[in-house]
């Protein structure tokens, strides 16, 4: 299904089985995704009988069609509890999730006033792609097991991407839809928000791919973005190693910046060398500071408040 993004696209999975369909994610809930929906509807999917919608997590290109989904096939909705909780309260814009609590943390970590001003301009972003979410669900918890497709599926939990990210494994097929955990090319997004200013969740994500490296190696891995691929030791090793190179990276930069400290904001060139536009610089930022605080709680940086309140990151001598 298409994405209104630089990052055009999500793959979305069917679990065809004897009796009944399982569908794993929803696409952006928008008129044109909705439009091929309905298509697959009167083709791929005609005559079957949908038993649920999984929505692997929280983000717009996987949660937005779950509402319209499970009132147009009259089947339940299931996805772990903070991500069920996580979606509602962006859309409600609740405490610290609504739009303005990150600016003002992107503020204290530096980001321009135009840019702010155009994070600002953007409003609840997440609301365009999610227009309803559905009011009630059907639990999912990590290690769980379920039928769907003639196969037993487990629920693998994973964090950083998102609280409660749930990818899917079948054993006897030898399956793991991964989701947004396990990509072929890029790496996840991993970034700090306001709910959690202080957080790292660079190293939950790192810990999650411990439970992905215990799977067998040939597994098919599905992932919602890119084209499938087998080897999950050697993709995992890869991510493992392009986060310690940056963390490496910003260590350098850091020590090479005056005494006093370099903002999350100076430091998203060492990261991304690119022209971003604002949904990726929004994105940029909240990883930046991932990455910063990552290596302040490893205590390789110290985190410092300046007299206006701004966040600074100085190297720390041993």
């Amino acid at each position: 299904m298409p994405l209104p993004f630089a990052l055009d696209h999500i793959n979305l999975w069917v679990l065809v089985g004897p009796a009944d369909t399982t569908l794993v994610d929803c696409g952006f809930g928008n008129a044109t995704t909705r439009a091929l929906w309905e298509r697959h509807f009167a083709t791929t999917l005609r005559g079957h009988a949908i038993r649920r919608v999984i929505a692997t997590h929280c983000h717009p290109d996987h949660v937005g069609n779950a509402a319209w989904l499970s009132a147009r096939l009259g089947c339940p909705v299931a996805m772990t509890h903070a991500e069920f909780l996580t979606a509602h309260a962006i859309v409600e814009q609740q405490g610290t999730h609504a739009s303005a609590a990150t600016v003002e943390l992107f503020r204290r970590h530096g980001m321009a006033p135009e840019h702010l001003a155009a994070l600002d301009r953007r409003g609840n972003h997440f609301k365009q792609g999610v227009p309803e979410l559905p009011m009630v669900f059907a639990r999912l918890l990590d290690g769980d097991r379920f039928d769907a497709a003639g196969s037993t599926w487990q629920v693998i939990e994973g964090h950083g991407h998102s609280p409660e990210h749930a990818s899917l494994h079948a054993r006897e097929l030898g399956v793991l839809i991964a989701g947004d955990m396990l990509l072929p090319k890029i790496s996840t997004n991993v970034a700090v928000w306001p709910t959690e200013p202080d957080g790292d969740p660079l190293g939950r994500f790192l810990d999650s791919l411990t439970a992905f490296e215990a799977l067998p190696a040939d597994t098919l891995v599905l992932p919602s973005h890119g084209l499938p691929f087998r080897g999950i030791p050697l993709r995992t090793a890869q991510l493992r190693a392009h986060h310690a190179a940056r963390l490496d990276e910003l260590v350098t930069a850091v020590e090479a910046a005056a005494p006093a400290g370099m903002s999350a904001a100076e430091l998203i060139p060492t990261l991304f060398r690119r022209e971003l536009d604002i949904q990726q610089r929004f994105f940029a930022m909240g990883e930046a500071i991932a990455h910063l605080n990552h290596l302040w709680h490893a205590g390789r940086l110290e985190r410092r408040v300046a007299a206006d309140g701004m966040l600074l990151f100085a190297y720390r001598a041993n």
